[in-house]
């Protein structure tokens, strides 16, 4: 981890942004500053951006492969929302448990990394209930 954070503020300070693992720039042009509680700040920016953003840019692939899923299968499912990591669908009974068994294996799936993509799934009449 120390290697890691180190490597990232150096990344930062030398090319003035920090990437996802799929290419997304976060630019830091205070990596530099003079200002050390800029500087400070741009340097936690940079060691949280790569992982932040990517999981972001993850559950992002998810939801176009889910919702690329329900139109393809012309499921009644509805993709409603995305929360953090988290995706919330309208599932009619009928459908639960396909959708149930699917669901995992579409997100998993959307990305190649050195860990691996754990998905579960919960159901219920509200977002609470699924939990």
């Amino acid at each position: 981890v120390k290697n890691y954070m180190e490597s990232t503020r150096l990344q930062a300070k030398q090319q003035g942004y920090v990437e996802t693992v799929f290419g997304r720039r976060l630019w830091l042009p205070e990596s530099n500053s003079s200002n050390a509680m800029k500087r400070q700040g741009a340097e936690r920016a940079a060691i949280n951006a790569p992982m932040q953003g990517t999981a972001a840019d993850l559950i992002k692939l998810a939801m176009i492969k889910v919702q690329h899923w329900l139109e393809t299968e012309k499921l009644q499912t509805r993709l409603i929302m995305q929360v953090h990591d988290e995706l919330v669908l309208e599932v009619p009974m009928g459908e639960l448990a396909r959708v149930k068994e699917s669901l995992p294996g579409l997100m998993c799936n959307v990305a190649a990394l050195n860990v691996p993509l754990l998905v579960e799934v919960g159901a219920g009449k509200n977002w609470d209930e699924a939990h």
